[in-house]
């Protein structure tokens, strides 16, 4: 096995890890064993969990950046692409029943650690600030842009916390349609319901 494919197979694990099971409660040995690697191999690509929280932290962050980007590519209408971003809630909802979002409960975790890494992990919350934002800013509204992303980042996050709560799917659906019934009148051209566009 390579010494580059090893090391990404330990941060993918931690990464899945990291999310079901929360950072605080993974150990080195779970990922070992996740990645059925031995402790010396291990210990060679990283000497402690902060170091594998770090790395995950930026593979989050890069994954995200390339999501971002494909909805970029995907509509020239920036109502559509930030419909992409809540549409999220649905697309990814069996895992955000299980373990809810995997960008919020790491930034909420961290925090109450005081970790240093709060801030890092706090860089993907930041990435989709600013991409809603310069999503809001093209739509031309009157409104204070960053201000209308704010208030669709916190409407998602608000809706994957209670989803994890109560694992109800016409809550989760009925949330998604209210938000882009708001975003629509924001951007009254746009049919951001429309049953094609449901999975995106």
């Amino acid at each position: 096995m390579k010494s580059s494919s090893t090391r990404q197979q330990i941060i993918d694990a931690a990464d899945e890890l990291f999310y079901a099971q929360g950072f605080g409660e993974t150990s080195f040995a779970d990922i070992a064993k996740s990645v059925s690697i031995s402790r010396g191999n291990f210990y060679y690509h990283f000497k402690t969990k902060d170091e594998i929280l770090d790395a995950v932290i930026e593979k989050r962050l890069s994954d995200r950046e390339d999501m971002l980007r494909n909805w970029d590519k995907m509509s020239g209408n920036p109502a559509e692409r930030i419909a992409c971003f809540v549409r999220i809630l649905i697309v990814n909802q069996t895992k955000i029943f299980a373990y809810g979002c995997p960008v919020g409960t790491l930034t909420m975790e961290l925090a109450k650690l005081e970790h240093a890494s709060s801030g890092n992990a706090n860089r993907i919350m930041g990435l989709f600030r600013d991409w809603l934002t310069r999503q809001f800013s093209e739509l031309d509204s009157d409104a204070d842009a960053e201000a209308q992303a704010l208030h669709v980042l916190s409407w998602s996050q608000g809706v994957a916390t209670l989803a994890q709560a109560f694992r109800d799917e016409d809550f989760v659906r009925r949330e998604v349609d209210q938000i882009l019934d708001w975003v629509g009148r924001v951007s009254p051209s746009s049919s951001l319901r429309q049953p094609g566009l449901a999975g995106i």
